[in-house]
């Protein structure tokens, strides 16, 4: 078959369209990408109304929350304003945001207990328990989602709130978080209320093989900081790079919130 010259045009223009297109797959599943995220104890709503949390909320603009003291249906004596209310669904609702609870308590006709909040589809949520002994105050957890940030590509994330009582449940409580949370296939990011400063052993020895990437300001109490308990964390260290971070002046709750804008490197997932 003879090939005119128009039709070799045509031939070569497809050619050069398919690896164009080849190589732009190729550029974007090697590019970088950036997640606001943020953390916050919320005292189960007694400082601050819902609405207030959630327009702070809103306007940090983040990709991800992790939240901690998180009521559902309570009906507490000092925080009657908030009296039924299902925080993570209205959080949720008032900033367009994807919800995921996790009860860890049953408490005043409702539960208590840890939140999630995301920009992104959340493809898988689970709730873990982690270890109590005779010496802890209450059951603690840690909740976990797969996060679809990019189509098919996804982070883990994970909200936890620790022990406050002791040192040696906080490692056991820590020892948990590790086995769960580095068995993930995808990279990895835990935030929350650790109640542990940053030279205590289940943070310095317990999160070694994590990237801290809050900047520890203090965080409590919120009216004068002086201890700093609150984290967020990322894992593996080298996949990740911190452009920036923040803890934020607000008094709408006895912690306050922290964020980090974080850099997934090329070459993971």
């Amino acid at each position: 078959m003879r090939i005119t010259p128009i039709v070799f045009l045509c031939l070569l223009l497809t050619v050069s369209c398919s690896s164009y297109a080849q190589l732009e797959t190729e550029r974007d599943q090697q590019s970088s990408v950036q997640l606001k995220v943020l953390s916050y104890n919320l005292r189960f709503g007694e400082l601050a109304s819902l609405e207030e949390l959630a327009a702070f909320i809103a306007a940090e603009k983040p990709d991800i929350v992790a939240l901690q003291e998180v009521d559902c249906r309570t009906y507490r004596d000092r925080a009657p304003a908030q009296n039924g209310k299902d925080f993570a669904t209205e959080l949720a609702f008032r900033t367009g945001m994807i919800p995921a609870y996790g009860k860890t308590i049953p408490y005043a006709g409702g539960y208590y207990g840890i939140a999630i909040l995301s920009k992104y589809p959340l493809a898988k949520v689970e709730r873990i328990y982690l270890p109590k002994t005779a010496n802890g105050k209450e059951q603690r957890a840690v909740l976990v989602a797969d996060v679809e940030y990019q189509e098919g590509k996804y982070i883990t994330f994970a909200s936890t709130h620790l022990d406050y009582t002791n040192t040696e449940e906080r490692q056991g409580q820590v020892k948990k978080l590790n086995e769960v949370l580095l068995d993930s296939s995808y990279p990895v990011i835990v935030a929350g209320d650790f109640n542990a400063q940053p030279d205590a052993v289940e943070i310095s020895a317990g999160m070694g093989d994590w990237k801290i990437v809050s900047n520890l300001e203090p965080t409590v109490p919120a009216t004068d900081p002086r201890n700093t308990i609150d984290y967020i964390f990322c894992y593996p260290k080298t996949r990740w790079d911190v452009v920036s971070s923040a803890t934020v002046r607000v008094e709408l709750s006895d912690h306050l919130p922290i964020s980090a804008v974080v850099e997934l490197k090329p070459g993971y997932q």
